[in-house]
């Protein structure tokens, strides 16, 4: 059941929404690539083998690891995350989207929904601020080495993930949970409640269903906007802006807008279908009985 306060998810993407560049890069230069070669000679392997490029990456590092005798486990991974690169304003959003929310008198969660490395992910000083982060990540084994791709994320798989978010199955293994039908106004968080951040081509269908569904999809950009002028054009986001996360800035304006209008129209919407139960159940008392 919903909640009886209005809870609002902000979801992300992370590589060029929030950080600068891909966030595997670092390691990749550990390993004495440059990270376009890299990511030119992992594209290739999965041209090559008909593969997913997210699971031809986790292997190539693997593999490059391996070849190298580069040591590598989840810390060595997580310390990575610790060198990431972020946009302006980032690591003071979360607390000020937080504050506002508790003006606002409503509840804000944090996502993250990425094709990078989860491990990664959690190293990061912003980790703590998210809810539930969903990414790509290892299965390892007692000496902490990886053995099996637990977890893949790629462009089109990241829509399960706003799913989960909708009902509340935010747990991987719950495929029933995420699968089982529940009437829209029971869905722990409304699509209309939803905010998407994204850069690019891979958050499209995510973009999407969050605009379609009623919610606000943003599209950000570093330096050049084509592709958010062309997402725009698409119909498949709401608004575009700089990658610039200041308190006060264009982002922030525009998402505590949407915030307050969020926490003025949920429960109006819930009043609407509470009356409308009502009626409903009123008049169906009024009808004549079938003999």
């Amino acid at each position: 059941m919903p909640s009886k306060k209005t809870i609002i998810a902000l979801v992300y993407d992370f590589d060029k929404t929030l950080s600068t560049s891909e966030m595997q890069n670092p390691f990749i230069e550990r390993l004495g690539y440059e990270p376009d070669a890299f990511w030119e000679m992992s594209n290739e392997f999965a041209k090559k083998n008909n593969m997913d490029k997210n699971l031809a990456y986790l292997h190539c590092l693997k593999k490059e690891c391996s070849n190298k005798g580069v040591p590598v486990n989840r810390e060595v991974f997580k310390a990575v995350g610790k060198e990431i690169e972020f946009y302006p304003g980032v690591l003071k959003w979360f607390d000020a989207i937080d504050r506002l929310a508790k003006e606002l008198n409503v509840i804000v969660e944090h996502y993250i929904v990425s094709s990078g490395m989860k491990e990664i992910l959690d190293g990061t000083p912003i980790a703590k601020y998210f809810k539930k982060i969903y990414a790509c990540e290892y299965q390892y084994d007692e000496n902490k080495v990886p053995v099996w791709v637990k977890n893949v994320v790629n462009y089109t798989s990241k829509t399960q993930f706003i799913f989960r978010i909708n009902k509340g199955a935010l747990e991987i293994w719950e495929d029933d949970k995420v699968n089982e039908f529940v009437y829209h106004d029971e869905r722990r968080i409304p699509f209309e409640n939803m905010i998407y951040f994204g850069d690019g081509a891979t958050d499209i269908p995510c973009m999407k269903i969050v605009k379609e569904y009623g919610g606000h999809s943003i599209g950000v950009y570093s330096d050049k906007d084509d592709t958010v002028r062309k997402m725009m054009y698409d119909g498949r986001i709401d608004f575009f802006c700089k990658a610039d996360y200041s308190v006060g800035g264009e982002l922030y304006k525009h998402v505590a807008t949407v915030m307050k209008m969020m926490a003025l129209r949920y429960p109006l919407t819930m009043d609407t279908k509470k009356q409308f139960k009502a009626a409903e159940k009123s008049i169906n008392k009024q009808k004549p009985k079938k003999k």
